[in-house]
């Protein structure tokens, strides 16, 4: 090769040497510098160029480390052959980038997920943390079990005996980060050869989560109370995954009568067992909180699942469940080489988070906080009493609106988003489309959304759904 000419940037951001590195990295990769060619000399580039040697060389030592070129002593550089190097489509990553930036900017955003941001015990964390990182104590160092620190398996027992009225061992609950992977453990476990009956509405990844799991799964339509027993029947379903302290997202609680009947219907076969997803039932506002599913059962057919997402924090990535006896001696024969995914430090923050009393404090905080913020979302709703009805029970940290304004749902969706109000449709949540209801029908979650903030966005909201001022 003679040499190479291309066009400085002198004044630019990029560094020189890293301007002839591309320029040659992509003249090899478009095959106008082909396979063997020897490249020009250090110090004829760095005169044709004008530039220091050492800018060339700085550029052909991370050709060399890509492997681009290698060098020959006392011969030069040479060109290596590349095998088919694939391009990315960048105009579609660029028209990706352009959809992102031009997105309307949310200003009030009514999602069900996340916490009330200003409410969290910072000051106790930080000094639970603290504490923990002693230098004395090396056990920090060391992982945990495969089911996670035994101190706090020992705190959630006795958390879960006294708060849903579950009566567990330490030695039966299983420490993971989020349920999502609680899920995944399940399927190892339990089988990938079961049919699984899901909530038709229901949480959103689980049908996501079995295909990717290769997994059978039945969508089973619900009414206020639940999944219906000849329903459970119809789908022919071995496990069913059920949330009965709080339907998400209807919102309903399973009454004792349909909690009975899905226990006896776990208990005809041996292969049936009842996922429970015990999501957010801290937060009941009237009346004593109702009793976990698992605390009925009597032949170990409830997996009890519970996550700390929607009492303390979706970034603090623990969950747990309580696994029967049987399914917990085939998960130590078969899984015990799972590491828990939950950091040692972590674990022990919470267990003395939970220990010292700090979490019952915190929960009963929260639960008067989102009380105010629930009353705060019905009160201005309330000059809509005959456009709208709202579903779901005194409990949770969401609610849904059947709105009758002439709108369809993906219209009430546009036009809050147009204003910037984030709300969801119900029909995301459902995997049978067409079980869907005729009366749109939209969900507002409240803990993560301030008080004020609460108020305008309804007002902006009735403008543009209602035309009222």
């Amino acid at each position: 090769m003679e040499m190479l000419t291309f066009s400085m940037d002198v004044k630019g951001k990029t560094p020189l040497y890293r301007q002839l590195y591309k320029y040659i990295k992509t003249e090899i990769r478009a095959s106008n510098i082909v396979c063997n060619t020897k490249l020009p000399s250090k110090r004829k580039l760095a005169r044709h160029l004008n530039i220091s040697q050492n800018t060339i060389q700085a550029a052909y030592d991370q050709l060399i480390e890509e492997g681009y070129i290698t060098p020959i002593a006392k011969k030069g550089f040479f060109v290596n052959g590349l095998d088919n190097i694939l391009s990315l489509d960048l105009k579609q990553v660029e028209n990706l980038k352009n959809i992102d930036v031009n997105a309307k900017k949310i200003l009030y955003d009514f999602s069900y997920h996340g916490v009330d941001h200003d409410s969290f015990p910072f000051s106790i964390w930080r000094k639970l943390t603290k504490e923990t990182i002693n230098e004395y104590d090396k056990n920090i160092l060391i992982t945990s079990s495969s089911q996670g620190s035994s101190l706090l398996r020992l705190s959630l027992a006795k958390y879960l005996r006294q708060s849903r009225g579950v009566d567990c061992t330490a030695e039966q609950i299983v420490i993971s980060s989020g349920t999502e992977s609680l899920y995944q453990i399940l399927i190892q476990l339990l089988g990938q050869e079961y049919v699984y009956g899901i909530e038709n509405p229901g949480y959103e990844k689980l049908n996501l989560l079995f295909k990717c799991n290769n997994t059978k799964f039945k969508s089973i339509n619900i009414d206020m109370k639940g999944m219906k027993i000849e329903d459970i029947e119809k789908s022919r379903a071995d496990i069913l995954c059920i949330t009965p302290a709080h339907q998400f997202p209807l919102g309903g609680i399973m009454p004792i009568n349909r909690r009975i009947k899905i226990l006896n219907w776990a208990y005809k076969k041996i292969n049936r067992y009842i996922i429970e997803d015990d999501y957010d039932s801290e937060f009941k506002y009237s009346g004593k909180p109702i009793p976990a599913l698992c605390g009925l059962d009597t032949n170990g057919k409830v997996i009890y699942i519970g996550s700390l997402s929607k009492s303390l924090s979706p970034s603090i990535r623990v969950s747990y469940m309580v696994l029967p006896d049987l399914l917990l001696k085939k998960y130590r024969e078969r899984l015990s080489f799972i590491v828990c995914p939950v950091p040692t430090i972590e674990q022990k923050v919470l267990q003395r988070f939970i220990e010292e009393g700090h979490f019952d404090r915190h929960i009963n905080r929260m639960r008067n906080i989102y009380k105010r913020k629930r009353e705060i979302l019905i009160g201005e709703l309330a000059v809509l009493k005959n456009e709208i009805e709202i579903i779901g029970a005194d409990a949770g940290l969401h609610l849904l609106l059947r709105i009758r304004n002439g709108m369809s749902e993906d219209k009430l969706v546009k036009v809050a988003n147009d204003i910037g109000v984030a709300v969801y449709g119900i029909s995301n949540y459902y995997y049978d489309k067409s079980s869907v209801g005729k009366i749109p029908t939209v969900l507002l979650g409240y803990a993560s959304i301030p008080e004020e903030d609460i108020r305008i966005a309804v007002k902006e909201l009735i403008k543009v759904w209602f035309n009222k001022v």
